[in-house]
């Protein structure tokens, strides 16, 4: 080890580092660790942002399905500058980000001035965006434009009828919102936030409706056909919903369950109209087409109204928002400084 090598891993750095007591309690506070305590990796990034997902929410509060391993930084997103590299592929100033894989779950994640990670989970920084952008999109922006792609794949065009999009006000949703609307799309928002339709026809949605206009639990097979797609981010009844209110050869593109993960369907909606049910995993996609939903999203896709989404906060603001965002009271995007 140089020198320099060996001054920088005794160097410190923040980070808000949840920790489980020998009696299960969690307990989360913004601290400082050595970056010798990082776990091993091709690629040390200094990071500039990071942002608040529903999936750090579940990660700050323990969900067992997400983080089992403790102590433990959040924080599932991150993009910044490149420390030291030993694989060729990036290089010192480089700027990257970083989404999905494991960061966040089991592997210390952006929620802190350094991560450290493989070399396959990091992403050059496409032309087109800048790191605060990169963030402002992140997993939800990543994961609406996988939706989108499944969606114009299955013949969903502007042109096939109104799109539906579910949970409209939350990441995934509002930015969803967005993208579709600037490519001309038709655009339905649904949410429960009343309070939130100037800001959803802001985003470019055409219509705004309540969740409970795709809430049907009457158990019918089939429901009007409304929808030539569909982006769902709820799950549970509504996508159900959804799924029986497509028109003929209709697609809806699933990616969340804040609703529910129970799924009640017959078969019918798919033997009778062609519909296509596509689940959307933004953790593990393969890297060529994550990188080619990046390409457009810094290119073609890119909305014009990304800061209208975007709220910024540091690390000892996050714990407040973390029961914010379980509750749904998180509107858009929060940017994390874990710098400020």
């Amino acid at each position: 080890m140089t020198t320099s090598q060996a001054s920088t891993s005794t160097e410190k750095f923040r980070c808000l580092l949840v920790t489980r007591g020998e009696g299960g309690e969690l307990s989360t506070a913004v601290t400082t660790r050595s970056l010798a305590d990082l776990p091993p990796g091709d690629v040390l990034v200094r990071v500039a942002y990071s942002s608040l997902n529903y999936k750090d929410a579940l990660s700050v509060t323990g969900h067992p399905g997400v983080t089992r391993k403790f102590p433990h930084i959040p924080g599932i997103d991150a993009c910044g500058t490149v420390v030291r590299s030993t694989d060729g592929r990036f290089q010192p100033g480089d700027q990257v980000l970083i989404t999905g894989r494991d960061l966040g779950q089991n592997t210390w994640g952006g929620f802190a001035e350094y991560v450290q990670v493989p070399a396959d989970w990091v992403l050059t920084l496409p032309a087109g965006l800048s790191l605060r952008e990169s963030m402002v999109l992140g997993t939800a922006g990543l994961t609406a434009g996988l939706a989108l792609r499944a969606l114009a794949h299955r013949g969903v065009q502007p042109a096939s009828g109104e799109v539906l999009v579910t949970g409209a006000t939350g990441g995934v949703g509002s930015l969803a919102v967005a993208i579709l609307a600037h490519l001309g799309y038709a655009v339905v928002a649904s949410t429960g936030k009343h309070s939130e339709q100037a800001f959803l026809k802001q985003l470019g949605a055409a219509r705004v409706i309540s969740r409970e206009e795709v809430h049907d639990t009457t158990g019918k097979p089939l429901l009007a056909a409304r929808w030539a797609g569909a982006i769902d981010t709820v799950g549970g009844p509504t996508l159900s919903t959804v799924v029986r209110s497509l028109q003929r050869g209709g697609a809806v593109a699933a990616c969340g369950l804040v609703g529910g993960a129970e799924l009640s369907l017959t078969v019918y909606p798919f033997l009778l109209r062609g519909v296509d049910l596509v689940g959307i995993d933004s953790a593990e996609c393969p890297q060529r087409v994550r990188e080619e939903v990046w390409g457009n999203l810094a290119g073609p896709w890119k909305p014009a109204c990304l800061e209208l989404l975007a709220c910024e906060a540091g690390l000892e603001q996050l714990p407040a928002l973390v029961d914010s965002i379980l509750h749904g009271g998180i509107r858009g995007r929060v940017l994390v400084d874990p710098h400020r």
